[in-house]
């Protein structure tokens, strides 16, 4: 299984959008600091997760989330 997924940071409340084959690796890796981008923001809690069958469906979700659309859909839904 594949998964989209969006963290929060404890520190400064914003979030971080990602897919990966498995979700509770990739949250230490982020807690851990092992991630460049999200380094300093951490640690962050798994806010919000969806689970699909394919690498490419994840992805194409992860980047809907990041997307204008993906946004309004997010605040609809009240996902953030």
């Amino acid at each position: 299984m594949f998964f989209a997924y969006i963290l929060k940071s404890v520190k400064d409340g914003r979030y971080y959008y990602g897919s990966c084959e498995d979700i509770s690796i990739r949250i230490k890796q982020h807690n851990s600091g092992s991630v460049k981008s999200t380094k300093n923001r951490k640690p962050f809690i798994l806010h919000y997760s969806e689970e699909f069958s394919t690498r490419s469906e994840a992805f194409r979700r992860e980047h809907f989330f990041k997307s204008i659309d993906g946004y309004k859909w997010l605040k609809e839904k009240a996902i953030i």
